[in-house]
């Protein structure tokens, strides 16, 4: 079973990488989360790793927090979710916000991601509410993410007229603010953009 892998970024796109590994090219798939914060191709990255284990395929899921990982975990717990079902909540949402709607029983917010309709929400909050407050520490959600909240759906609308699908514009948006959090809507915009068309 592989739980790390460190290696050379040999291949970098949203939909998989190609990580060498001392000569050997292991191909990882990733939520946006992780794409938006990895180093560029030929640098070396550390992953943590799933091994999903199938009678006809070994696939390997790659997390650049441990924290994405242990809401991947979490998610494959819940029934009728399964790696890509997971990989798409942790595209589509962070996961303080994964953390804060299920907690706070948001099954509409849930809804927002791909593949999630009310049946499975439902059962996401009903599965995982004991297990996601364990799991994140105390004011994860506090009030800094009410304040940007609205410039920040202000930008992704911005985005989403200019052509670009919501998932990759929140996830973009989300990646700028971690690194700086109070940029303004203007600033976001152009910051997005920067993002999104090296995509």
């Amino acid at each position: 079973m592989i739980a790390l892998l460190t290696g050379r970024l040999k291949r970098k796109a949203t939909d998989h990488l190609v990580i060498d590994v001392a000569g050997v090219g292991y191909q990882v798939q990733t939520p946006l989360s992780t794409y938006y914060n990895l180093p560029d191709a030929g640098e070396e990255v550390t992953l943590h790793i799933y091994t999903h284990v199938r009678e006809d395929a070994l696939s390997l899921y790659g997390f650049l927090a441990e924290k994405e990982k242990d809401v991947f975990l979490l998610l494959l717990g819940v029934s009728g979710i399964g790696p890509k079902l997971a990989l798409a909540v942790l595209s589509s949402l962070s996961v303080e916000d994964i953390s804060y709607a299920i907690e706070s029983s948001d099954d509409l917010k849930l809804c927002t991601i791909p593949g999630i309709g009310r049946k499975t929400a439902a059962r996401l909050v009903l599965e995982l509410k004991d297990k996601m407050k364990r799991l994140s520490p105390e004011g994860t959600h506090d009030a800094r993410t009410d304040a940007n909240k609205e410039p920040v759906e202000d930008a992704i609308s911005a985005l989403v007229n200019l052509g670009y699908k919501k998932a990759l514009a929140e996830e973009a948006l989300q990646s700028i603010l971690r690194r700086r959090p109070c940029l303004t809507i203007e600033a976001l915009i152009r910051e997005g953009l920067s993002v999104l068309t090296k995509c």
